[in-house]
């Protein structure tokens, strides 16, 4: 007698049971039994009622369900731990509040461009907006992939042009940034920021850099990773994390006072840490941080910003008594931020007539025009110079010179 056919999806196990596998749209399907007639009749059940699931959820998925999804199962792969949240936090302050719980076969092209004008009402800049909108397109494709709906609503949409004028980057001057370092020499934070004007490191580098990454023989910074802080489901996260790109990855020779700065810091701080004991903050993954606050703590954004502002009021308290001495208006102190002292060390670089390319090493800029683009206030002066070298076309001035104010008035009306 021939054996039984068995339906698709269902097999012999070698125990003489039976089991039935399927997948209906994403939600698994798994039975076991002896009964094979028992078993087929379950199995037909269990496919309809998956089916019947599938299509209410494709029927009733709201953007916002299947954003979650899709960010989850497909997108949060692809990306550093780091910027899952605010990749998430950016999609609910824009798509996510205006259009979100609209019904994702709803959705027209006129809805995603009204929510994009919305934006730009409420001042949102252009580039959030292109890569939010990015976001969404990839989001949408997946959907249309998995037969939820028929067409991508995002392809067709335009970013709004927002007129705003771009923020203009800070660098001091080298009077400004004598000021400022004089304004925390009696600080805990003195050598923090002396070594900011004397590398140029983004802030997370600063705080992520560790006693392992200094070599005092060779005289040698190497910046390999940088401190991330952000909160998750209100809970502060201070992880260390590689650097920004490829070329983030770099090592910074000593410049200048730098040797004096850090064993200053390390004794500096070896003493605090002792005083502390148990109370010291940094410890397990963040333990042998360079630059710590007065517990011990990493040295994030929030830390240096905040001990900025404080310098800069001790500035202007002492430009108004200066000014006050000598009968004079007070000047205005330059309002600055962490990455002014970024962008200062890339002009102190230039002023010193340092090789771009070699300014890009320091800087761990991705590429040369990322150098020259953003450092343009500094190359407009070093133009201007430069132009003066050119001298004249000697054999036309030769004539030229000859020529009277006269005889240039009449050969204009010729």
């Amino acid at each position: 007698m021939a054996a039984r056919k068995l339906p698709k999806g269902i097999r012999k196990k070698s125990n003489g049971g039976y089991e039935a596998r399927a997948q209906i749209r994403g939600e698994k399907i798994y039975l076991y039994g002896s009964d094979l007639d028992l078993l087929i009749e379950e199995f037909e059940e269990a496919k309809e009622k998956a089916s019947r699931t599938a299509s209410y959820k494709k029927e009733n998925y709201t953007l916002n369900d299947w954003f979650n999804e899709w960010f989850m199962d497909v997108k949060s792969h692809k990306i550093k731990e780091t910027s899952i949240a605010p990749m998430r936090n950016s999609y609910k302050r824009t798509f996510g509040f205006y259009i979100g719980t609209m019904k994702l076969r709803d959705i027209t092209p006129m809805d995603v461009q009204r929510a994009l004008n919305a934006m730009e009402k409420e001042g949102v800049s252009s580039r959030t907006m292109r890569d939010t909108l990015g976001r969404l397109r990839e989001c949408m494709e997946f959907a249309v992939a998995n037969q939820i709906i028929p067409v991508n609503p995002c392809l067709i949409v335009e970013v709004p042009w927002t007129f705003k004028r771009v923020k203009k980057e800070v660098a001091l001057t080298q009077e400004e940034q004598n000021q400022f370092l004089n304004s925390v020499e009696e600080t805990w934070y003195k050598e923090m920021f002396y070594f900011m004007c004397l590398t140029g490191v983004r802030v997370g580098e600063l705080g992520g850099l560790k006693w392992s990454d200094i070599d005092f023989e060779k005289k040698e910074i190497h910046i390999e990773r940088a401190l991330s802080c952000n909160y998750c489901d209100g809970v502060k996260r201070e992880m260390l994390v590689s650097p920004k790109t490829v070329n983030s990855t770099r090592t910074i020779p000593f410049i200048g006072e730098m040797e004096v700065i850090l064993l200053s810091q390390k004794k500096k701080q070896k003493l605090l840490k002792k005083e502390l004991g148990a109370r010291w903050r940094s410890t397990g993954e963040l333990d042998g941080l360079v630059f710590t606050t007065t517990m011990g703590s990493p040295c994030t954004r929030y830390i240096v910003e905040k001990e900025i502002k404080k310098a800069i009021r001790r500035m202007e308290n002492d430009e108004a008594y200066r000014a006050v001495q000598e009968g004079r208006e007070p000047k205005q102190i330059t309002n600055f931020h962490p990455h002014s002292l970024r962008h200062t060390f890339a002009t102190r670089c230039f002023e010193n007539k340092m090789e771009p390319k070699v300014v890009q090493q320091l800087m761990g800029h991705s590429s040369i025009s990322v150098t020259l683009n953003i450092y343009t206030h500094v190359l407009d002066t070093v133009m201007k110079d430069e132009i003066s070298k050119f001298g004249t076309a000697n054999t036309m001035m030769t004539e030229l010179e000859k020529i009277t104010v006269p005889e240039i008035t009449a050969m204009s009306h010729r």
